[in-house]
């Protein structure tokens, strides 16, 4: 668990309303999910929330291996005894923290059941193998992240789960901004960033010739990272944002067309 409103501003730029909307629906305990694509801001949108409404912050990374009981807890042998130890879900609950999801569609569907009784009215976590049902303190806060770019026929969140959320949609920044962003993360200059904002502003528009997803604006940061270190701009972009975008030579072929173009 971090606490982060002991720490410095997380860095994050609005692009709309969606500072407000979340800091209500903290008010009101009503749970968050924030749909967008990989790397428009949703993991630093939460950690600035928490930093701004001063609450802890819990963080799970959903896969496809984890289990309720990672969420929840589980016994362990300790010495000659048994003892349980309480999961991330159920610390966050405990001690009033906001716990963050992060690609909740990723998580095997009875392990997201486990959250239901969290996102309504209720407000408790049932811990079946101890026998407590657990009211969430006051300042719990539910929230997860979805890639809708992602889905598939057999990978998707039900409609069961998604109407328990207020929905917030992500998508990347308008130009300017991302070039503060990148700026500001990456400490390049202005030229550099909008140099790094153009191929990806370009390389999004490759989604019509087969690329899954063009990338995101953490990408040009660690473009721009690399660059702010000493690494060639062209060397930098392609092993920060050409090769973790694809592997297909073709693609590969294109997005370095991009990349020389405009650098």
């Amino acid at each position: 668990m971090s606490v982060v409103h002991d720490s410095p501003e997380p860095f994050y730029r609005p692009t709309g309303t969606e500072v407000e909307i979340f800091a209500n629906c903290h008010a009101q305990g009503l749970p968050v999910l924030l749909k967008g694509p990989t790397g428009a801001g949703k993991s630093r949108f939460v950690e600035h929330m928490a930093w701004r409404l001063r609450r802890p912050l819990v963080t799970v990374a959903c896969h496809d291996d984890l289990s309720a009981s990672d969420l929840t807890g589980r016994y362990l042998i300790k010495g000659a005894e048994t003892v349980w130890l309480d999961g991330p879900l159920t610390q966050a609950v405990r001690n009033g923290a906001i716990c963050y999801l992060d690609e909740l569609v990723e998580a095997r569907q009875d392990t997201i059941v486990v959250i239901h009784p969290l996102t309504d009215d209720r407000h408790v976590l049932p811990l079946d193998k101890t026998g407590e049902l657990i009211e969430a303190a006051p300042g719990f806060l539910l929230v997860a992240s979805y890639n809708p770019g992602y889905t598939r026929a057999l990978k998707d969140l039900k409609p069961s789960t998604r109407q328990r959320f207020v929905t917030i949609d992500f998508d990347f920044p308008p130009p300017a901004l991302e070039r503060e962003i990148v700026m500001h993360e990456g400490g390049v200059n202005r030229a550099i960033a909008a140099s790094l904002v153009e191929i990806g502003a370009k390389l999004r528009n490759l989604r019509a010739e087969g690329l899954v997803e063009g990338p995101g604006t953490r990408l040009l940061v660690s473009a721009a990272r690399l660059i702010a270190r000493g690494t060639s701009p062209i060397d930098a972009c392609r092993v920060a944002i050409a090769g973790p975008l694809t592997d297909d030579p073709d693609l590969q072929g294109a997005i370095d067309d991009v990349i020389q173009a405009l650098l």
